[in-house]
């Protein structure tokens, strides 16, 4: 079975950091660029970054560049999210996703572009 596990939400404050973790089983984890998405209540799903299957490229949304950092570790089917200098803004249910095909361009932006979701992992940000 296919299946996706967020973890390492919680209540952080402003300039601070947080760890989210993806657990990945039920597929070659190695073979997929995989990717972290937000949405805070009212507001769409919004793309945060995305990483290739080796793990030695990534892309960033420009609300995150520079803040946030998208890394994963092949032989423990792990990917992460290390968030700094947090803002307000960025309260919101973080989700990971797999790409719907193997290999391709670490450019995936589109939540079109994957078909397995995690249930989400809560951040939020205030004083």
């Amino acid at each position: 079975q296919v299946q996706l596990v967020e973890s390492g939400g919680g209540l952080a404050q402003p300039a601070g950091s947080l760890r989210l973790s993806c657990a990945a089983t039920g597929f070659t984890f190695s073979n997929h660029v995989m990717g972290w998405f937000r949405q805070a209540p009212g507001k769409e799903r919004e793309f945060v970054g995305s990483i290739s299957w080796s793990g030695g490229t990534t892309y960033y949304a420009d609300s995150v560049k520079g803040r946030f950092t998208i890394s994963r570790e092949n032989a423990k089917n792990m990917m992460y999210l290390q968030m700094t200098r947090l803002k307000p803004e960025d309260t919101a249910l973080y989700y990971c996703a797999k790409t719907r095909n193997r290999g391709g361009s670490v450019v995936k932006p589109f939540w079109s572009e994957y078909d397995v979701w995690g249930q989400g992992t809560q951040v939020t940000v205030s004083s």
